[in-house]
């Protein structure tokens, strides 16, 4: 039987669904989330459905994030160091929340305490399905037999390449999480106007652009993934994340297996952790570009 040389362990943000993470020996810790006042700390659908979860949103209920805090890390870290296993933990981005942040704060304790310890915490920069694109690109470094260490390495290098864009049905969602100031979100909100969001190089959320209606925001995702690409290139995996709303998610995945040559797309639900600050009706695509982010916003925003 093949051992595993590391573990990779991902937050709940990732939405990579548990069988998932079960098939290719991802460990996973939660975000915590609340729901009208109740929280939740398993990060993800064990105490609630998504259909409950976005059919209570799309009523008015109020929902919203925690932070692992740095000792649910050390906790887990500890686990791992004491039994000298290697451990690469990759996190939402820390331009949208503090999760990476405090678990820097945990490994520094944690190695003082171990100093021989084989941990070590990567910043996504990324949200969502990004964070699991990230996470499938670890599973395969690790399977061609690359240490954790270089596969760090290597993930830290080329995590600016994996690009995020997505489409939401109401911007306000995202202004009242902090996530977006007032005037881009009453600007994004005029009716029958689908705004379009990236993930910036530093992971925070930008407003890139608005069209008129769903058929036209998923043109244009699958045009601005275009423009990311060399004609010809073959993709291994693409992410579509989706709040509730299957149907346009299948038609995306449609649309980009006749657009490009694609290994393998993935439509999965989005998470509670991400899905609460975007609301219902939100279509996220995220694949490996062959240019960066930074080269992609120089190109096509500056």
């Amino acid at each position: 039987m093949h051992m595993r040389s590391f573990t990779i362990m991902v937050d709940t943000s990732c939405d990579l669904p548990p069988e998932y993470l079960k098939e290719n020996e991802i460990a996973m810790i939660p975000i915590p989330f609340h729901l009208d006042g109740v929280q939740h700390d398993g990060g993800s659908w064990q105490e609630i459905t998504d259909k409950e979860f976005y059919g209570a949103l799309g009523k008015g209920s109020v929902a919203g994030t925690a932070l692992i805090n740095p000792e649910s890390f050390v906790r887990v870290f500890s686990e791992y160091a004491e039994r000298g296993e290697s451990l690469l933990m990759i996190t939402l981005s820390g331009g949208l929340s503090g999760t990476y942040q405090n678990s820097v704060i945990a490994l520094q304790e944690v190695i003082e305490k171990f100093p021989s310890c084989d941990i070590h915490t990567i910043d996504s920069i990324n949200a969502a399905g990004g964070v699991g694109l990230l996470t499938t690109l670890a599973i395969n470094k690790r399977s061609e037999g690359l240490n954790m260490l270089d596969t760090a390495t290597w993930l830290n290098e080329t995590k600016n390449r994996c690009i995020s864009l997505f489409t939401v049905d109401d911007l306000m969602y995202l202004h009242r999480g902090g996530r977006l100031s007032k005037v881009s979100a009453v600007a994004g909100s005029i009716i029958g106007i689908k705004p379009l969001l990236n993930v910036a190089p530093d992971g925070t959320l930008k407003l890139k652009d608005k069209v008129r209606g769903r058929n036209a925001a998923l043109d244009k995702l699958v045009s601005q993934m275009k423009r990311s690409l060399d004609a010809g290139t073959t993709l291994d995996t693409v992410l579509i994340s989706h709040t509730n709303c299957e149907d346009d998610a299948k038609k995306l995945a449609v649309m980009l297996k006749a657009e490009f040559k694609i290994r393998e797309v993935l439509v999965l639900m989005m998470g509670p952790v991400i899905g609460a600050h975007v609301g219902p009706g939100a279509i996220a695509l995220f694949f490996k570009g062959d240019m960066t982010r930074t080269e992609y916003e120089a190109k096509f925003y500056s």
